[in-house]
């Protein structure tokens, strides 16, 4: 079964930093894309950002210039090295990673379970 996990979610004051693993395990073909969502609460889950084929990135305007996404693709994890933290920034995270398993001729989304953010002024 594959898995994401997610994890360096914490409590941070403004200005600070602050870094989220995911790592992707189980029956893995191919992944295609990895990223990061947020939903605040009485808000839609938004895209943070995104990095594409291992390739190309997309980060949400929000987060341009301080926010860093990264993958290490021995270890199927994404990284979002979080700096200059708002309290706007304050959410769950979710990783997403768009993947194939070895059982599937398609690829899917697949979600972890979500890391809380806090960032206090």
């Amino acid at each position: 079964q594959v898995q994401l996990v997610e994890s360096g979610g914490g409590l941070v004051q403004a200005g600070g930093s602050l870094r989220l693993s995911c790592a992707a395990s189980g029956s893995i073909f191919s992944i295609n894309a990895m990223g990061w969502y947020r939903q605040a609460p009485g808000k839609q889950r938004e895209l943070v950002a995104k990095l594409i084929s291992g390739v190309t990135t997309n980060y949400a305007d929000s987060v341009k210039g301080r926010f860093t996404i990264s993958r290490d693709n021995a270890k199927n994890t994404v990284y979002l090295q979080m700096n200059s933290l708002r309290p706007e920034d304050t959410a769950v995270y979710y990783c997403n990673a768009d993947l194939r398993s070895r059982g599937s001729v398609y690829s899917r989304d697949y979600w972890g379970q979500g890391t809380q953010v806090t960032v206090s002024s």
